[in-house]
C-alpha cells in the first residue's frame, strides 16, 4: 500500500523499499524508504505532505485506527508561602 501510494504520488518520488520492521510496545513499526528528485525545498515538504496525508486517507478508508499516546500528569499541591526544594 506505502510503495503504490509513494509511487504514484508524483514524477519526482522514487521508492527504495518498505518494510513492517518491528514489533514495540505500543507500535507496529514500518521502515519506507524513498526519495524526492527535487532541490527545492517547498516542492519535498509538499510531497511529503501529499504522502503523509495519502497514507492516512487509505488507512481511513480501510477502517485501521490508532491510538494516540497519553502520559498521566500528577501535580503536587503547594500551599500559599511554602517552599519546595527542587534540587
Amino acid at each position: 500500500m506505502v510503495s503504490s501510494i509513494v509511487k504514484s504520488t508524483s514524477d519526482l518520488t522514487r521508492i527504495d523499499r518498505a518494510h513492517f520492521r518491528n514489533y514495540s510496545e505500543s507500535a507496529l513499526q514500518f521502515e519506507v524508504v524513498y526519495y524526492v528528485l527535487t532541490l527545492d525545498f517547498n516542492r519535498y515538504m509538499d510531497i511529503q505532505q501529499e504522502i503523509n496525508l495519502a497514507i492516512l486517507r487509505e488507512f481511513r478508508r480501510l477502517g485501521v485506527d490508532f491510538a494516540f499516546p497519553t502520559r498521566p500528569l500528577y501535580l503536587a499541591q503547594q500551599t500559599f508561602g511554602e517552599k519546595r526544594n527542587l534540587a
